[in-house]
């Protein structure tokens, strides 16, 4: 499952995934939790466009308040079925979010959750399929928000995770005009497990449960035993 993620930098971003207008302004970023505002793509009259949305989707039909639901992520296998997400899906809001990588955690035999890095072996960046919704207040404040499309886990990535059902749903890059423009049963087919190599992890420092820490170092990897003494000191 995907609690945190690492946001790469604004130009890398935009190389990448080359949205045809720029609203978003965004800089590099290693512990993005849930209610922050994040970039995403989105098509918009046709063309494709970056954006800022709060990471967290509240129906339309919520009127804002998000005691109604507060998703921030979304099981591939109920987009067609749940009536909360049937609308957003078949008026093709769907989104991209670019991902440096993502945080999962392992429970160890001691009782305690390791923080693992989950990164893609051989690129700076890849693309995660999303949805997005907007509702209104009763006193007229607009809130577009976005949820994290999920699929089953590989296996290399069930093995860490202390709940191994869910992965994000990685795109591929010549996947990514598809997932935007295409319609619902295309866009569907494209929500596939990242292949085994395609990922790489490693142990990183218990640093990354705090949101005060946000570094380049909450990514570098650790030694499990050396992660005992930091969990005395970081929790």
């Amino acid at each position: 499952m995907c609690e945190r993620y690492v946001l790469p930098g604004q130009d890398l971003a935009e190389d990448e995934l080359a949205p045809e207008c720029t609203w978003w302004r965004f800089s590099a970023s290693f512990n993005v939790a849930p209610l922050r505002y994040v970039p995403v793509v989105r098509l918009h009259e046709g063309r494709s466009e970056g954006v800022m949305m709060r990471w967290g989707l509240i129906p339309e039909w919520a009127h804002g308040d998000a005691s109604a639901g507060n998703w921030l992520r979304v099981s591939s296998g109920t987009l067609q079925d749940t009536p909360l997400f049937r609308g957003p899906w078949l008026n093709g809001r769907r989104c991209i979010l670019p991902f440096a990588g993502f945080y999962t955690w392992r429970l160890m035999p001691a009782g305690y959750r390791q923080p693992y890095f989950v990164h893609a072996a051989d690129r700076p960046l890849f693309a995660v399929a999303g949805l997005w919704d907007r509702t209104e207040t009763d006193d007229g404040d607009v809130i577009e928000g976005c949820a994290i499309l999920t699929v089953p886990a590989s296996a290399a990535l069930a093995a860490i995770q202390t709940m191994p059902g869910e992965m994000p749903a990685i795109l591929r890059s010549e996947d990514c005009a598809a997932w935007l423009r295409g319609t619902p049963v295309a866009a569907r087919a494209l929500l596939q497990t990242a292949p085994e190599a395609f990922l790489s992890s490693h142990p990183v420092s218990p640093r990354v449960n705090s949101l005060s820490h946000d570094d380049a170092g909450l990514v570098l990897a650790v030694e499990v035993r050396e992660q005992n003494a930091e969990r005395a000191a970081f929790g």
